[in-house]
């Protein structure tokens, strides 16, 4: 199963001509590469898949899939 993680763009950038992000996934910061979402600006927040920026999603949206994340994390350690 693959799985795809909401994520904020806190930082945009270009490296080796490719559209790159800082990430923050709650906490944990990332780079991304952002070429499949030209319209992306920071402070929205993506999906990121393997390090790829896949969809933008309204903050909403994201708190309630990271939630949810918080949730099945919270089932596990059970």
């Amino acid at each position: 199963m693959c799985l795809g993680i909401p994520a904020k763009v806190i930082e945009l950038y270009e490296t080796n001509g490719m559209k790159m992000a800082k990430v923050d996934f709650g906490g944990a910061l990332k780079e991304a590469c952002m070429e499949y979402l030209p319209e992306v600006k920071v402070g929205d927040y993506t999906i990121i898949h393997v390090g790829f920026g896949l969809s933008i999603l309204d903050e909403k949206e994201a708190f309630e899939t990271m939630e949810l994340l918080r949730q099945i994390d919270a089932l596990g350690e059970e």
